[in-house]
């Protein structure tokens, strides 16, 4: 699949304004419409806007390196996506819009490596769930102040619910507006809504942005054809094509990911010089329909060879580039938790079947192909669960003294599910259940890594609260993955407050109630 070359990266910009076009800029995502029309288009005429695109390479945007002009049609929602080639490799780059006398605010950019070329310490950022009526978007603002060069974004960007529908524990601190959102319409005002944030603003501006959709950017939990609700099932692909095209709109995509009706190139690979290949999966639009509905359940069908969460086209993708990488650290960027979770002490394996538990047989291809491939430090980034967790992968996980064969690090929300809790992380029940989780925390915030030849270093951030703006962040542990040592060890763990010690300790149903109780 086409990626990201060390010469070029992707500019996505939306043209955008009440009265006249106020041109937005982020490298990840266009910078905010300045409001949610209910008709989707953010308050824009229904006409095309000549849109100026300058390169910089100086922060002041004073030595202009590459220009040209796209066209902002209201077909694709204002928005412009520019493909620059011809820059130099692994050096800062700043850019920004025109819209006639509108200049939008600057963002920065960064090229990769050369491919023969290491580069120098690569830190990466990766994000997930930002449900903006349970909480303020802090998390990105103290990400962009982290000055990552690279975010992933592993899905639930936006989330699709009519206000007072899901409700954060502690309520709700802002409203969606409008409808569900079914229709185009609908989800271009849910985006634009998205990105008034100032916080989200400063993260898209502040580096590259790499994105893969999950399920709200849709529908909960939707399977390939398969809504959530069977009784959706007659409108639910016009509902995906709609969804797809205004999330192809609003995010920095290629020309390759230019949705057809309801398909949509998503899954792609992206090389940072010799350190490290970025395989970005795409665990939605191929996967057979959860074998027993959603939920932890002991499900039979879980365990089918005949079944893939991802399809076996993406499948056979994935492991072709396993064999053909030689890079120091491949990074598998996907949705949902990759790790088996059994929440049962006892003899049966209750799982979550809309993770990679309800696809063992997949799972287990996968982890082959990376151990048949002599993949050098295979690491999975995972999102979707709302909770931090640190994992180390096994081939067969119910033989807890089998060899160590990856590593996993999960990032928690930016806001789904409100402020949440800290906790001793070694007293989660999950952890004496299943021997290979390391690390437990239900706090917001993201993970910020350190990629370098030696060892791959994640700092869990989190931020006490999200139900007030303005909280600081802190890092809550330190795991590190060295080369060729497969598996993550703790190198630091901040003290817990005594006072939160003395707290009911958290349960099984506290974990399954916060992932699964939706809507």
């Amino acid at each position: 699949m086409p990626g990201l070359d060390r010469r070029s990266f992707l500019v996505t910009g939306l043209a955008a304004g009440a009265v006249a076009a106020v041109p937005g800029a982020a490298l990840a995502a266009p910078t905010p419409t300045p409001g949610a029309a209910g008709d989707g288009l953010g308050g824009m005429p229904r006409r095309a806007f000549t849109v100026q695109w300058q390169v910089y390479a100086d922060e002041s945007c004073r030595r202009v390196v590459r220009a040209g002009v796209a066209e902002a049609s209201p077909e694709w929602g204002h928005s412009v996506h520019v493909e620059v080639d011809h820059l130099q490799p692994g050096r800062e780059y700043w850019y920004r819009f025109r819209v006639g006398p509108y200049v939008s605010p600057a963002g920065r950019a960064l090229t990769a490596p050369d491919p023969l070329s290491f580069g120098g310490p690569l830190t990466v950022a990766f994000v997930s769930c930002a449900q903006y009526e349970h909480g303020y978007f802090t998390s990105y603002r103290r990400l962009a102040e982290d000055h990552p060069d690279l975010v992933l974004h592993l899905g639930d960007y936006q989330y699709e619910y009519t206000r007072n529908t899901y409700v954060a524990p502690g309520g709700n601190v802002r409203d969606h507006e409008g409808p569900e959102t079914m229709t185009l319409a609908n989800y271009c005002q849910r985006h634009a809504q998205y990105k008034t944030d100032p916080d989200l603003q400063a993260a898209h501006a502040g580096a590259p942005w790499l994105v893969v959709f999950d399920d709200h950017e849709v529908d909960n939990n939707w399977a390939d054809e398969m809504p959530e609700r069977t009784e959706e099932q007659p409108t639910f692909l016009e509902r995906r094509a709609a969804a797809f095209r205004a999330y192809y709109e609003n995010m920095p995509l290629r020309r390759t990911s230019v949705p057809r009706g309801i398909d949509m190139q998503l899954y792609r690979r992206v090389r940072w010089g010799a350190l490290a290949n970025f395989h970005m999966l795409d665990t939605r639009q191929f996967r057979d329909d959860q074998g027993c509905g959603d939920g932890y359940k002991d499900c039979p069908e879980a365990v089918d060879p005949a079944r893939s969460i991802m399809g076996f086209e993406q499948e056979a993708w994935l492991l072709d580039g396993f064999r053909r990488s030689r890079a120091r650290w491949d990074v598998i960027g996907q949705q949902v938790f990759f790790a088996q979770r059994d929440n049962n002490a006892g003899p049966a394996k209750i799982t979550s079947q809309d993770t990679w538990d309800g696809y063992v047989a997949s799972r287990q291809r996968v982890t082959q192909g990376w151990i048949d491939a002599g993949v050098r430090n295979p690491v999975v980034l995972t999102g979707d669960v709302h909770a931090h967790w640190a994992s180390d992968l096994k081939l067969d996980y119910d033989d807890p003294t089998g060899p160590t064969v990856g590593s996993e690090l999960v990032t928690t929300s930016i806001s789904t599910t409100g402020d949440g809790a800290d906790s001793d992380p070694a007293a989660h029940p999950f952890l004496k259940i299943n021997p290979h989780l390391k690390f437990y925390n239900n706090q917001r915030g993201y993970v910020l890594t350190k990629i370098d030849r030696d060892a791959l270093t994640a700092d869990f951030r989190v931020v006490p609260v999200v139900s007030a703006p303005g909280s600081e962040v802190r890092t809550r542990a330190t795991f590190v993955i060295e080369d060729r040592v497969p598996g993550v060890q703790q190198t630091y763990l901040r003290p817990l407050d005594p006072s939160i010690a003395a707290r009911r300790a958290i349960t099984v149903e506290d974990t399954v109630r916060q992932e699964t109780e939706r809507p």
